[in-house]
């Protein structure tokens, strides 16, 4: 069965890391291509406009499969430069193909998100946390680095400080912490959790579909590019959207003073 599971719900994907009994571990051979293809899915499908990410069971992730590291199989196993294909190939493309995803993407971070499984997490634009919730980058304590490309995201979303603190310790924060440091945007019961994170995602899939994805674009771009970069590709995005029927459809509405309703042209 594929580590990700895709139920669509409406204009919501719903995905679910799906290796519970080991609380979603990470980096069997074939992860990367299986997460690779549920995202490629959801991008192709246009009908959806927001997806969340969440864990089966009683964790989120809790990251690297650890007993593949000892055994030196899947994407830990061979030679130093068959390692650095299995980071390449298989756990790189699991961060890359959440990261890229088109349409908004809400973490709903419902129970331990430990190194491998935080740095999912974070591919997220909004993380959601249960009140139970734990999350670390740990990877120093197994005599590792964030090999993922954590170290380069999670200072953009937390500070340089903050992010270093969390490495260079590999301490594991609870969530009230993370709230505090900006790691989860809000947090739940954990019977709330899912019902919490898909009412987000509703609010977000009534937005104009196109415009939300090339918001997201831009979003994304502006990480890396620079600020005449996205004042560019703004005012081609703009351009476009200004021709689409959901843009003549919010002018109407708010004139109208009723609720769009916008179908995607």
């Amino acid at each position: 069965m594929s580590i990700l599971l895709l139920e669509k719900r409406g204009p919501i994907a719903l995905l679910t890391l799906n290796r519970p009994d080991m609380m979603n571990a990470l980096g069997q051979a074939g992860d990367g291509p299986a997460v690779a293809a549920v995202c490629a899915e959801v991008v192709a499908d246009k009908s959806i406009r927001c997806a969340v990410l969440t864990g089966a069971g009683r964790a989120f992730s809790a990251g690297g499969d650890v007993k593949a590291m000892k055994e030196r199989s899947g994407a830990f196993g061979g030679t130093p430069y068959d390692i650095r294909g299995g980071y390449r190939d298989n756990i790189h493309v699991i961060v890359r193909s959440l990261y890229n995803l088109e349409v908004p993407l809400i973490s709903a971070i419902n129970g331990p998100a430990i190194g491998l499984g935080c740095d999912v997490a974070c591919m997220a634009d909004i993380r959601l946390a249960a009140d139970h919730a734990k999350l670390g980058v740990t990877f120093l304590k197994l005599g590792l680095i964030p090999g993922d490309g954590g170290a380069w995201l999670l200072p953009r979303l937390i500070g340089a400080s903050r992010a270093a603190q969390l490495l260079f310790t590999g301490d594991v924060i609870d969530a009230a912490t993370a709230k505090e440091w900006g790691l989860v945007s809000e947090i739940y019961p954990a019977d709330q959790l899912m019902d919490e994170a898909m009412k987000l995602a509703d609010r977000i899939a009534q937005q104009p579909p196109q415009a939300l994805r090339l918001s997201k674009t831009l979003m994304r771009q502006a990480n890396t590019a620079s600020y005449d970069t996205i004042m560019e590709m703004s005012a081609a995005a703009q351009a476009l959207m200004h021709e689409t029927e959901d843009h003549i459809e919010g002018v109407n509405a708010i004139l109208e003073k009723r609720k769009p309703e916008f179908k995607g042209r």
